[in-house]
This record gives C-alpha cells, structure tokens and sequence, in this order.
C-alpha cells in the first residue's frame, strides 16, 4: 500500500522536485485517487468472498470446534489437579522422591568407587606381574602400557586431587621401570666389553653368564627393551662414554694407527663375538685432506651399527645424540684446526680438506647417523668458516704487527742503526732517493705481504686482506702525529724523516693499484681502492714540512731582529751586536743543511732551502736599504756583513748546485733559484759604488734586473749626494 501511495504521489507531482511539498490542490487530487482505489479493492474483496463462500464457511467451522475443545480440556485438568492441591500427603510424596534421589545418587558414588578399587587392584596386580616376569621384553611392554595409565602425559608428578593410592602405584612403576633400565644397561655393558689399555672392543651377541644375578639377554632384545621404554639413551650412555675414550679417542689423534674387525663364529657355549682393533702401524698415515681419518672412523661407526645396534636406526640416533658432538670437537682438535694454513697461499691446497672432509659427513648421513640439520653440520661448518677465520685472524695479526712496530720504534736515534744504508729508498715516481725510517719501510714490507697473499686467495680471504693493508696504512696516519706532537713542533731531524714517511708512503700507495690489482680476484678490482689514501699521506708530508720552514723562518727573523736594523754599524757596539746576527742567522742555516740535506729528497731539499734563503736575504736587504743616513764608514761595514754571510754560507750554496766551487758561473746558477740573492749581492756592490756609477747601472736596467726599485735606488742616490 505504501508503494502505492508512493506512486500516487509521483504520478501527481511528476513534474515538480520530490522534496517539495504538496499543494492543497495536489492533496485534494490525491484523496480522491485513494478513495477510488479503495473502492475497487473492496468490490473486489466481496467478488472473491462470492465466488468462495463455501470452503470459507468450512474454515470457519473447524475453528469453532478447536476453540471449544481447547476450553473443554483446560476445565477437565483443573479438575483433576484440584485435589492434589488440597492433599495433606503431598509433602510425604516429595519427600520420598528426595530420598529416591539421594540413594541413586549414593549407588552411582559407590559404584564409581568400586570401579576405582578395582582399577587400582588390576594396575596393582599388573605391576606385580611386570616385575615377576623374567623376560624383558614383557616387563617393559607391560611397564609402558601402564604409564599413560599412571603418568600425567602433559608433565610427571602428581594432581591434587586424585587419591594417594594412584601416587604409591605410581613410584611403584617408576621403580619398575628404573629397574629395568639398570638391569638392562649393565647387561648391554656385559655385552660389550673394552680391554683395560684401550684401542680394542669386543661385542657378544648375549653377555657370558648372569646379569646381576639373573640370566641375561641377548644385546638386541635389551635394546628393544629399553626402546619399549623409552630408555635407549641411558642404556647408550655409558657404553658411548668408553667408546670415545678406549676406540675413538685413540683412532683420532693419532696418526699411525690402523682399524681392524674380526668376527668369530659361535664356538660351544660362547655366543659369536665381533672385536674391532685400533692398532698402530709402522705406517705413516699423514692426514693430508683426512680421507684416512675420515675412513678409520667410518669404519669404527659401521662396527658399532652393525654388531651392537644391529642396523636400527632409532639405536644408531641415539648413539649418534650421545657421540657425535664429541666426535666433531675431536676431529676439529687434532685435525682441521691444526690443517687450518698459516699462509693465504695455501688455502687453496685447503679446499681438499674442506671437501672431504663434506664426503665424510654425507656418508654418515646416508648411514642414517646424523641428520641434515645444521647442528649436526658442525665439521662442514667449521672447514667453510676457515677462510673468514683465517682472514680475520690474518687481518688482526697485521695491524697488531703494525701498531706494535709504530708504537715502540725509537725515533729519538732513527740515524744510529747500524743498517741505516736500507732505510734510504727509491721514491717511485721520482728519480730521487730519501732516509726513511724503520717503522715505515716494515709498515710498507707487511703492505705488501697482506697485498701478495690477497693475489693468491679467495675473494673473502683477499678482501679482508686488502682491508688490512688499508687499515694498517692509516695506523701510520691515527699514530705517529700524535705520538711524535713535541718533535713536529720544533725543528728536529725527526720532524724531516716524518715528512719522508708520509711522502714516501703517499708514492707507494699510488702504485699499489698498478701493481696488484690486475691479479686480485675479479670481485675485488673494482671494490678495493688505495688511491684515494694517497692525497691525505701527501698533505701530512706537505703539513708536516711546511711546519718546519715556519719554526726555521720564525727564528731566522728572530736572530735578524737582534741586528736592529743594521743600523750605526760603524759603532762598535752596533756592528757587533749586526755581527752576531749574522753569525745567528749562518749557524742556524748550517744547521737545518746539515739536518735535511742528508734526509729530505733532493728536489725538495733545494725547494725548501731556496725559500728559506730567499726569505732571509730579503729581509736584511729590506732592513739595510731603510738605512736613512749611512756614513761611509759605515757602507764599509754593511758590505762586510754581507760578504761575510756570502762565504761562511758557502757549503749550503754548493749543496744547492751541481758544482764544487763558487765561481762566476755557480753564482748564475744561484741567482736563477733563490731570486733575493742577487739583490743582496748586489746591495754590496751597491754600497761601494759612486753616485755616477749607480746612476748608470740604473739607467742601463742592471739594478732593475736584480730586483731593486726606483724609490730604493733613489734613496741610494741622495745618501751618496750627503756624503758628497
């Protein structure tokens, strides 16, 4: 109906928004709609009572008498509940149905009693039978069909709630089923018998005679007995203990001794025996990659899993759990770790090792020994680690090498050793030679080492090989600045031999690549660089060297200032005092030539001694041209300093040049490379000549060449015109 009203309502506002509301006149329209639909329902309601008037009636009919029968049933129930209702033994029926309740009640209790009695006489009876039986193999069949029955099977020990009797059933079969075990393992223990010096084991199939006290069992249904039980690995244990200690130990680390099984057929009353040997043999049995170990300990382990656990894999495991773990540490002791090289060259010859040593575990895994988990991969993982171990034991025997020799090399006396001829080294890109010390040719010799057996490794070995050099190169670097800070910062003979090092290290870094890089592994030419170590070595060379010039040039200033200007030098006291510092600055100049001539490359010796030079002729030329007034005897003693300077200077002017004596030609030389001496030389002559003669030189650009201004020659000029 309401879908209909809803379809009125469109079909009259079909043009409108539905959301807006109706107008009078659509409500009207509306009402109307409805009626005349109601109208034709309610013709057509009538039409269908019309035409189904009979079956309607019937209907109707049969809904009158249920109804009456419903009320007539409901009379006749109250009727008959009435009396009991009113009845005064009403409460001795309910009580009698609490007593019917309460004895069923008690029946079921003592019937569930009864049931736990009888139980517990059955396991009890049970028990007993267990222990009397003189076979084995149905006490512990008899005793493992009681322990889901006895044993909580989510974990041992008793519920607080069950009666104390099942606890008392309970040790009973725990003491059952350990004396079981004992009884078993000593007879496996009668059945294998080790002799007393070690080296041989014998097995029976039945121990000879009684087990304590009753007749044994042969050494199969023992074991099954102790299987049913689940008591393999005590059984196993002690007899796995000797094992290791009389056969395996000896087999193992010895190197002549050969394995050998005997089997005796039964012969009277004796049982057939099985006796393994190990014998030493005049033999030499090196282990080389251990195929012959491998092989006597194979047949040890086929021995045991055929004579005493008789090809049962679950007796085999359980063997296995109580000596395998041992086995490994045995085999890595006296084998692999003493076949482990001590050089990268030989772990090539290695890898034999490593692959027997996988055919060794594989068999044993066949054999159903040892499983294919990892823990059981204990010898396989031990040969496949060897590389990473011997690298990194490699690598920290370097730098432990390296930092010893840095540490405790005396660069108080690097000049007093007796082989100081093998300290002096060819620099590799240049065509000189230079004094380095101790500490950095060994640096350089363990370099090249780790460098060479990086070439003959493995990618792994060879990486931590490379990375050892590198690190071995920047403990240079990270060590001797600090450790050397007061001798860098004075001028010290020290001081140049450190700048050797780091030069020197800088050049050979840059050839390390050129020089293997081609042979290491194809992984690690790219990966492995040395060239970028090479600009940091030759900065500290660079640092450390110009330090040095800076502490020369700071006192050759000092000692030039105690001159005071080179002024009133025709004053006794002035002269001598321009004297002394002149005789300062010489000293101090033979000095650091007779320090770095012998140590420092040539080329940059003479740099550096150049410049030096250079900056102390500039600054007495500089403080004797700002001489206002200058006497003339007092040009005679500038000139004489400075001839003076010139000839006490002359062995560190010839260190300087190819030649051997000062003449015409060498002082060319010398004018070329220090730049400020021929002005100095010049300011000599300078000193001595006329007004017409310096006005001359000027004009023909002589003083010009040699570095003097006009303002300078100028100021010359007017001091001769005074003194005129």
């Amino acid at each position: 109906m309401a879908d209909d009203v809803r379809e009125l309502l469109l079909s009259t506002t079909a043009d409108a928004d539905p959301s807006t509301p109706l107008s009078a006149p659509d409500l009207r329209l509306l009402i109307d709609r409805l009626r005349i639909r109601s109208d034709r329902l309610h013709a057509s309601a009538l039409s269908f009572a019309s035409s189904h008037r009979a079956p309607l009636a019937a209907a109707l009919l049969r809904a009158a008498d249920s109804s009456a029968s419903s009320s007539s049933l409901e009379s006749s129930l109250a009727s008959a509940l009435a009396p009991l209702s009113s009845s005064p033994g009403l409460s001795d029926l309910r009580e009698l149905s609490d007593r019917l309740l309460a004895a069923r009640r008690e029946l079921r209790e003592r019937q569930e009693h009864l049931a736990a009695a009888s139980s517990v006489a059955d396991l009890a009876a049970r028990l007993r039978a267990a222990r009397a039986s003189p076979d084995p193999l149905a006490a512990a069949a008899a005793a493992a069909e009681l322990k889901p029955l006895l044993v909580d099977p989510e974990g041992s020990g008793s519920s607080q709630d069950e009666p104390v009797v099942f606890g008392l059933l309970r040790n009973d079969w725990e003491q059952l089923v350990d004396e079981l075990q004992v009884m078993l393992a000593k007879n496996l223990e009668e059945c294998v018998e080790f002799a007393p010096e070690g080296g041989k084991v014998m097995v029976r199939t039945a121990p000879v005679g009684k087990s304590g006290g009753t007749p044994g069992v042969e050494l199969r249904v023992a074991l099954q007995a102790l299987e049913i039980i689940d008591a393999v690995d005590y059984g196993m244990t002690k007899l796995a203990d000797l094992m290791i200690k009389h056969v395996l130990v000896p087999a193992i680390s010895n190197i002549s001794v050969a394995v050998s099984v005997e089997a005796l057929e039964k012969s009277g009353p004796q049982y057939p025996i099985s006796i393994l040997c190990v014998t030493p043999t005049e033999e030499l049995q090196g282990y080389k990659d251990g195929s012959a170990l491998y092989s006597r300990i194979i047949d040890i382990i086929k021995f045991v899993c055929e004579t005493i656990c008789g090809e049962n894999i679950t007796w085999m495991q359980s063997f296995s759990k109580l000596t395998w773990s041992r086995i490994s540490d045995l085999v890595i002791k006296h084998f692999i770790s003493k076949a482990v090289p001590h050089e990268a060259s030989k772990l090539i010859e290695f890898q034999d090792v490593v692959r027997s040593t996988t055919e060794f575990e594989n068999t044993l895994r066949n054999m159903m020994f040892i499983s294919h988990e990892k823990r059981d991969g204990k010898l396989t993982q031990f040969v496949d680690d060897v590389e990473v171990h011997f690298a990194v034991r490699k690598r920290n025997e370097i730098l432990v090498k390296a930092r010893h020799l840095l540490v405790h090399y005396d660069y108080d006396n690097p000049l007093a050793s007796h082989d100081r001829e093998d300290s002096i080294v060819d620099l590799l890109f240049l065509p000189e030679k230079c004094f380095i010390s101790k500490s950095a040719l060994q640096l350089m010799k363990l370099v090249h080492g780790a460098l060479k057996d990086a070439c003959l490794s493995s990618a792994r070995v060879a990486k931590e090989l490379c990375y050892a050099a590198r690190d071995a190169l920047l403990l240079y670097k990270a060590i001797v600045p600090v450790q050397l800070e007061k001798q860098l910062d004075s001028i010290n003979q020290v001081a140049a031999i450190i700048h050797n090092d780091f030069y020197h290290l800088s050049q050979e870094i840059l050839g390390l690549a050129f020089e293997y890089r081609a042979d290491f592994p194809g992984d690690l030419q790219k990966l492995v660089v040395f060239v970028d170590l090479a600009p940091t070595f030759s900065q500290m060379a660079d640092g450390v060297l110009t330090r040095q010039i800076q502490l020369v040039t700071a006192n050759l200033i000092e000692a030039i200032d105690g001159a005071d200007g080179f002024q009133n030098t025709h004053q006794p006291q002035h002269y001598e005092s321009a004297k002394f510092s002149i005789e300062q600055v010489v000293f101090i100049l033979e000095k650091i030539h007779i320090m770095w001539e012998s140590i420092l490359p040539r080329s940059i010796y003479k740099r550096s001694m150049c410049y030096i030079l250079g900056s102390v002729f500039s600054r007495i030329t500089k403080d004797m041209l700002l001489i206002d007034d200058m006497a003339a005897e007092e040009t005679l003693q500038l000139q004489g300093l400075i001839h003076l300077a010139l000839e006490n200077l002359s062995s560190l002017f010839l260190s300087l040049v190819e030649n051997e004596f000062l003449d015409h030609q060498t002082w060319i030389e010398l004018d070329e490379i220090i730049r400020p001496l021929k002005k100095f030389r010049k300011l000599a002559e300078l000193l001595d000549m006329s007004l017409k003669s310096i006005t001359a030189a000027w004009e023909s650009g002589e003083l010009t060449n040699c570095g003097f201004t006009s303002s300078e020659t100028f100021s010359k000029c007017i001091t001769k015109l005074r003194h005129a």
